[in-house]
């Protein structure tokens, strides 16, 4: 079944594309936000990533269980992009000394049930190095398995496994840190940092 469904994208039939766009559109979606904490980002994250697949549908591998770890390989390099535009934008704002743009956290509130965990999560996230978020947000918010994690990052499985480890490690110790006397606000008597660390112990 993938193999046809791959081997029809690489040969650019728009119906199998179409089908791929309905499986994962949602996927990419979650995954986008989850990265973010931004609706309108996310939304932005998904036309780029399936634009950047059409372009690209020659380079997905003819053999294959599914395409969503491909999908989600080229949402990360969206991501990489868009982060990368994002702090040349701050730093443009710096130097003109022009006000602080207003966190994101504020146009998510009222769109989403439970914004304030989400924007937790997003806040300890942060705090990683990017290879270790990537694959995170790979495997345990987007239920990517190792072998998934490693064919969207295009690193060995083991790299896969030692970036988690070190990941779960460090938001258990941004965890500590949160629940430290007069650290981090306490939300339902648990600290943002901690509910995202249960989130990566699930």
């Amino acid at each position: 079944m993938y193999r046809t469904l791959r081997a029809r994208l690489r040969a650019g039939d728009a119906d199998a594309f179409g089908q791929v766009f309905d499986d994962h559109a949602r996927d990419v979606h979650r995954h986008a936000l989850r990265s973010t904490g931004s609706w309108t980002t996310a939304e932005d994250v998904v036309s780029l990533t399936f634009f950047e697949a059409w372009r690209l549908r020659e380079s997905i591998l003819p053999d294959g269980d599914g395409v969503l770890p491909w999908l989600l390989g080229i949402a990360t390099n969206v991501l990489r992009n868009i982060r990368r535009a994002a702090r040349r934008h701050t730093a443009a704002l710096g130097r003109m000394r022009t006000e602080t743009v207003p966190d994101f956290a504020d146009a998510v509130a009222d769109r989403m049930h439970d914004a304030e965990r989400l924007a937790a999560a997003v806040t300890a996230l942060k705090r990683l190095r990017p290879a270790e978020r990537e694959v995170f947000t790979l495997c345990v918010w987007s239920g990517l398995d190792y072998a998934e994690t490693a064919d969207a990052l295009g690193v060995p499985i083991g790299t896969v496994r030692s970036r988690l480890s070190r990941a779960r490690a460090r938001l258990r110790d941004l965890t500590e840190r949160e629940l430290a006397p007069g650290r981090g606000q306490v939300l339902d008597g648990r600290g943002p940092a901690a509910r995202s660390a249960q989130e990566g112990n699930r």
